[in-house]
């Protein structure tokens, strides 16, 4: 058992609380503090995590000490410090009741429903979205998201099946008493104070702990395994254990190249975009999901001894957020590539289609100029140490601003996931022959029903809606038009 407590640190919000002013936790910190007690309990179930962890570690550093302007840059936008800290978790719901409980848990620690991810389109029975801070000041603080998914049952062909995998999960209760009830506090009061803030952390943590002993049979757990791992992942197990931890990294190439000298087996193709000077979007990697003892319920009461294969570490590399004529260029050079080659979950033609790749991309510019002139990413603006010295003229244009050096800009990370890149994850670590194909079928209204009142936002929207100004006095028009803030 870990002992959290003694590594919670919280900061007092300036919050008001109803009777007492000052005493609440903010939720920027329990956030922080729920993070810090995930990676330390994965680290403890999963050896090979916190080997991923120092690998990650050292490439930073290392690509770091070889980029000064890097470092300067990312010490310049407050986004050096968050490296260390940069990392998601994903899990994997059973039935909309789960969903919306955890949507009021993750509330508790500021973070909210951006996007949605139908990975019915890969072959892969679930739709997800990304619980995470939506605010600048709440990403700086600690941006840790979890990628939340929830099972569609319905594409599940085999109606009995469906039927008994249905009725497995209504019986099982994945929150503890406590974690309800100072789920509800919070709700009741408008938050938690250190005291019961360091409760709501233990007790949520044991929602995503890993369980050994299955809840079904090993005959059931082979049913549902036939019909797709991950429904076998989903249902036979007392919660949504944690299947997944990922750090970020500066350099996803040297990490991949690095795993197999520290003794982890990666998987045989990075997702996302490849190899770039200006990385956009996101790309991923992982190592392979390790093979667990388990015990299934066998029918004299006792126990059967088995296997089960679902949790690994994955790596991510993190990009220039794209506008939606960025994304929508994107979108189709990765169509194009995907014609030519299509990556197999055992890597059997990475080569290939790491060629593909890297040839359909060569179409989408790779410097931040013409990124930015092209209008494809969202940047932020501030001024020079020349143009804070510099008294401005009044309705200049920005490029003219920026060519004399008064004005500089940096690309604003993407902070959400690409639904091709987690499918892949996924079959790469789950694989998926010989079992049921399944048609897209994209349904954001049912998921949303499952987990009002809340509505997930909008990607598009959301970054507008967070847009960073210009510096003060500066004209919002780039050449004879106006200009994107981001």
């Amino acid at each position: 058992m870990i002992r959290i407590k003694n590594d919670l640190v919280f900061t007092l919000s300036a919050r008001r609380a109803p009777v007492k002013e000052n005493s609440f936790v903010s939720a920027d910190d329990i956030r922080a503090a729920f993070s810090a007690a995930m990676s330390l309990m994965y680290r403890e179930e999963v050896p090979a995590y916190g080997t991923l962890m120092e690998l990650v570690a050292k490439v930073n550093a290392d690509t770091l000490a070889a980029d000064a302007t890097l470092k300067e840059r990312l010490e310049a936008t407050d986004t050096l410090e968050r490296l260390s800290e940069e990392r998601h978790g994903a899990i994997r719901l059973g039935t909309p009741a789960e969903l919306s409980v955890m949507r009021r848990v993750f509330a508790v620690m500021g973070m909210y429903p951006v996007g949605y991810y139908d990975l019915s389109t890969a072959g892969v029975p679930v739709h997800s979205t990304a619980f995470r801070p939506v605010g600048e000041a709440a990403l700086k603080r600690n941006p840790f998201r979890v990628f939340t998914s929830l099972l569609r049952l319905d594409l599940i062909a085999d109606e009995m099946l469906r039927t008994e995998a249905d009725a497995i999960l209504e019986e099982r209760r994945i929150f503890t008493p406590g974690a309800i009830e100072l789920t509800e506090k919070a709700e009741r009061g408008g938050g938690l104070d250190k005291a019961d803030a360091e409760r709501f952390v233990v007790e949520v943590l044991e929602t995503f702990r890993w369980h050994d002993r299955a809840n079904v049979s090993a005959e059931m757990y082979e049913r549902l395994h036939d019909a797709h791992r991950l429904i076998a992942d989903v249902v036979s197990f007392k919660g949504p254990h944690i299947n997944h931890l990922t750090p970020r990294t500066l350099d996803i190439d040297q990490v991949q190249a690095l795993m197999p000298e520290y003794g982890i087996a990666p998987k045989a193709v990075v997702e996302g975009p490849p190899t770039r000077n200006c990385p956009i979007l996101l790309r991923q990697t992982s190592f392979k999901a390790l093979e667990e003892a388990v015990s299934f319920r066998d029918a004299d009461g006792g126990w059967k001894p088995g296997s089960h294969t679902a949790r690994f570490g994955e790596i991510e590399q993190r990009g220039i957020a794209l506008t939606p004529k960025g994304r929508a260029l994107y979108d189709r050079l990765l169509d194009e590539s995907r014609k030519i080659v299509r990556p197999s979950a055992d890597g059997s033609n990475a080569r290939e289609y790491g060629a593909a790749l890297a040839n359909a991309f060569d179409a989408f510019p790779d410097s931040w100029t013409e990124i930015r002139q092209a209008g494809l990413g969202y940047f932020s603006y501030s001024l020079t140490e020349k143009g804070r010295q510099t008294k401005l003229p009044g309705r200049r244009g920005l490029d003219s601003l920026i060519a004399d050096g008064l004005v500089q800009y940096d690309p604003i990370v993407y902070e959400d996931f690409l639904p091709v890149s987690a499918a892949g994850i996924f079959q790469s670590n789950l694989g998926d022959g010989g079992q049921q194909e399944f048609v897209a079928s994209p349904n954001q209204k049912r998921f949303e029903a499952r987990r009002r009142p809340q509505r997930i936002r909008s990607l598009c929207r959301h970054r507008k809606g967070i847009d960073r100004e210009l510096p003060q006095g500066l004209d919002r028009r780039r050449g004879s038009g106006m200009i994107r803030r981001r």
